[in-house]
């Protein structure tokens, strides 16, 4: 289990409103790196179920694949070919949820058609128009047209297909530095033809190894400087956010800057409970400024002189990078409680 922790666009907002105060809580992505799974996976080869069920646990996937020659790294198929691995890995995440399907899908045949259990006759709907996606179509599931009660019968479920993808091209530092890779190409077509709109991200494992090894960010930014390279690291976190329809704002006091973790279009009284159930429950306004007027007027103070300090209501959907105050009834939750 890896912790890749607030990337730089985050870190460069906390630091700007925390230079006065001490602590400082980054929002974070938590990733599971899940050894390469091979053919025949979905059946059991290699250690597929056991790492299978691990991607059945996450929300989204980054789906790597390697695009360099290594004579001290094998390859289980022999040589390197990403669009042959691509192509065998998704196939067999496919075929892990036909045979997850067939098992939720037989028992409830058998409760509504034999059982006669009528109650079940949404649900039955729901499954075949996931099998007809899946099954007759040979399909992820994701590509499939859903509406809100065909996501509450998938999201019940689990299944591997349904889940966002991002693929990352695993570069070598070389080909990285100089922004060429045979094979980019061939990814791209393959991926433009069999998951249309995803998201691509070339980058370096070895580079990224080597920015580890600097000792400060001046010898990071020196070396990036010399190669006229960047990391990459920043942009696979922003696209996993973005994949996950998730979001974040910010909060700051006297003692802490913290950014919170909240999914695309929440209201402000539910931003208010990722804070505390209190908040939301006696929420009364959100004093709001965009950390891009802050950044511009230089402060709180100068915002709220130039008209960019607004005062918002329970219908307020917040946008990403807001920096929000929030007013509440202390007593509401009390009073709720009694209520009950």
């Amino acid at each position: 289990m890896g912790t890749i922790c607030g990337e730089r666009f985050i870190k460069s907002v906390v630091d700007r409103l925390s230079s006065v105060v001490c602590n400082k809580v980054p929002a974070f992505l938590n990733v599971t790196d899940i050894a390469g799974l091979v053919k025949g996976a979905s059946e059991g080869q290699g250690l597929g179920n056991a790492f299978l069920s691990h991607i059945k646990a996450c929300d989204a996937m980054f789906h790597l694949c390697r695009t360099f020659e290594d004579t001290e790294i094998t390859h289980v198929e022999g040589e390197v070919d990403p669009v042959r691995d691509l192509d065998i890995i998704n196939e067999e995440l496919r075929l892990k949820d036909v045979e997850g399907f067939n098992k939720v899908y037989e028992e409830l045949e058998r409760k509504y058609v034999r059982g006669n259990e009528k109650k079940l006759k949404a649900e039955f709907d729901i499954m075949t128009k996931i099998k007809t996606v899946l099954i007759d179509q040979g399909k992820h599931i994701r590509f499939g047209d859903w509406n809100g009660s065909d996501i509450e019968v998938l999201n019940k479920h689990l299944f591997i297909t349904a889940k966002p993808m991002i693929y990352l091209v695993n570069l070598s530092q070389k080909d990285f530095i100089r922004k060429k890779n045979k094979w980019l190409p061939k990814i791209k077509e393959y991926v433009d033809k069999n998951d249309p709109g995803a998201v691509i991200i070339p980058f370096s494992g070895a580079f990224e190894s080597k920015l580890m090894e600097f000792g400060s960010d001046d010898e990071r930014k020196a070396y990036c400087e010399e190669v006229k390279c960047e990391t990459a690291l920043e942009k696979i976190i922003v696209q996993g956010y973005k994949a996950l329809q998730l979001m974040y704002f910010f909060t700051a006091g006297p003692d802490e800057v913290k950014a919170w973790t909240i999914q695309k279009n929440t209201k402000a009284p539910q931003a208010a409970g990722r804070i505390h159930t209190d908040f939301e429950k006696g929420f009364i306004m959100a004093e709001v400024m965009k950390f891009d007027d802050f950044k511009e007027e230089g402060s709180e103070l100068a915002c709220k002189g130039a008209g960019k300090y607004r005062q918002q209501g329970r219908n307020y959907v917040v946008e990403d990078g807001d920096i929000i105050f929030f007013k509440f009834n202390a007593g509401a939750g009390l009073t709720a409680a009694k209520k009950k």
